[in-house]
């Protein structure tokens, strides 16, 4: 049938969900447009943070997501540990501003002003859990932008955001030498994907970076139509989210399914049939 019509059939618990979003529009992002050559390799862009412009784009796509319901289906949020991106996942998932009475309910996502952002505390009330994965990370060395802050910096600034999956308090990656290849960089995406299989939650939203998502998907599609490939692969526009279905072919997935249900029950004389060929309906 595959080849007939170009359709599939998938068991719904071989399949995950996942909204990938990259950051809004960082500080770097502007500077980039001015200076193509040398921009993203001074010091001045270490950890770049969004911009007033970012911060509008986060509004926006707050409101998108809140007025799609897409924002109740969610069950995780997964974030590169830089600082533009987890501005940006808290700005979009995050909860309303942070009311004075929730302090001792549980901690917000984000403090006022992180980032000289003049943003409020926001609120981590009815909202998923966030967690901070280097998987996810830009390209790694050279470009200053790219290089995190310590997690004990970040966990003061963004108290409800997870940081247990990250193993040094440093950024022990990056480095001011060397580039991370196409190639590193692909693989390193493909351990992502395959790490977000091994989580029971089945639509996670991704908070990530251009050339992580652009050499990430580039590995999928060929054996789509030509404008599906297209529209995996095209590159992502500041704060741009799209949807994708990854489908479990071989048997990564451990998780067994929640809707299906065993017919034969329950015993007895009137039971039907092992037997589910034609001649026996």
């Amino acid at each position: 049938m595959d080849s007939v019509s170009g359709q599939g059939l998938y068991p719904l618990h071989r399949t995950k969900t996942i909204h990938l979003v990259r950051h809004a529009q960082g500080l770097h992002n502007v500077a980039r447009e001015k200076d193509q050559s040398g921009a993203y390799t001074s010091p001045e862009f270490f950890d770049a943070q969004l911009t007033p412009l970012g911060w509008q784009q986060v509004d926006n796509l707050h409101k998108h997501v809140q007025s799609s319901g897409l924002s109740k289906r969610i069950e995780l949020v997964v974030v590169s540990p830089l600082l533009r991106t987890m501005q940006t996942a808290v700005g979009v998932f995050g909860g309303e501003c942070y009311e004075e009475d929730e302090i001792d309910v549980l901690p917000p996502l984000m403090l006022a002003n992180t980032g000289n952002s003049s943003c409020p505390t926001i609120s981590s009330l009815n909202c998923p859990p966030f967690v901070a994965m280097e998987l996810c990370r830009e390209r790694l060395g050279v470009n200053w932008c790219d290089k995190r802050r310590t997690v004990s910096e970040y966990k003061p600034l963004f108290p409800a955001i997870d940081f247990s999956l990250i193993d040094s308090d440093a950024d022990d990656l990056w480095n001011d030498y060397a580039r991370e290849t196409n190639e590193e960089l692909a693989a390193r995406g493909l351990e992502f994907l395959n790490w977000l299989w091994t989580r029971k939650e089945k639509e996670i939203a991704v908070i990530t970076h251009s050339a992580f998502l652009l050499h990430t998907l580039d590995a999928f599609g060929d054996d789509c139509h030509p404008s599906v490939k297209s529209e995996i692969c095209r590159p992502f526009d500041n704060c741009e989210l799209r949807s994708l279905m990854i489908v479990d072919k071989s048997m990564i997935s451990s998780n067994p399914s929640t809707t299906d249900y065993p017919g034969r029950i329950p015993p007895g004389i009137d039971a039907p049939s092992d037997d589910g060929n034609e001649e026996n309906l």
